[in-house]
């Protein structure tokens, strides 16, 4: 049962409930049944990963534990700063959700590909990044959550790295590509088989 924009709606069944079998309905979602599972406005949850050991919970001081009944979410550069946002998507009529990241501004690399033996946009590619003895892995997989897609690029935060020793790309039809001392803070499009890559500029807002 999804939640209405208009919480104090009533909602009419979309058929008869067949008490036999145990089915009910709630008119209002507001009006939970004791023991059965409907939506009751549950706050969201948003944890951040810490050097791949363990999960912060932050919901609510990055204002992120909103009540609305979200199924999707991605997270995609919207101002071009290189800073990911958080878009939620809510179910039942709710508003899309726009989550600005004000952490502190570090380094990052993106990376657009574009196929020639292989897909258009090199979706299904693996882009591996290493640099001061770190190594940091994305795939190229848009469709990655439910009811939604992220671009089609790949997208690494670098802290305060300044310089990649080395982009290698494992492309779907089996070629590879490798770079060597790349400036951070760029969006590269790499095309396959070529042995230069361009940069995509864009203003920030």
């Amino acid at each position: 049962m999804s939640q209405p924009f208009d919480r104090s709606c009533k909602i009419p069944p979309p058929g008869t409930p067949n008490e036999k079998l145990g089915e009910f309905w709630e008119e209002s979602p507001w009006t939970i049944a004791s023991n059965e599972n409907l939506s009751a406005f549950e706050r969201n949850r948003f944890y951040i990963n810490h050097l791949g050991e363990n999960f912060f919970d932050v919901s609510f001081i990055s204002g992120t534990d909103t009540d609305g009944d979200g199924r999707s979410v991605i997270s995609a550069d919207l101002n071009n700063d290189g800073m990911n946002e958080l878009i939620v998507r809510q179910v039942g009529g709710g508003p899309l959700k726009i989550f600005k990241n004000n952490f502190p501004k570090l380094n990052y690399i993106k990376i657009s590909l574009r196929g020639v033996e292989s897909n258009s946009f090199g979706i299904g590619s693996k882009i591996e990044i290493n640099a001061k003895s770190q190594s940091f892995v994305r795939e190229v997989y848009p469709i990655n959550t439910y009811r939604s897609q992220s671009p089609s690029l790949a997208h690494f935060g670098l802290n305060e790295i300044k310089l990649i020793d080395n982009i290698k790309i494992y492309w779907p039809s089996g070629n590879t590509q490798s770079f060597s001392n790349i400036k951070v803070n760029q969006h590269l499009i790499i095309t396959e088989n070529n042995q230069s890559y361009e940069t995509f500029t864009s203003s920030s807002n």
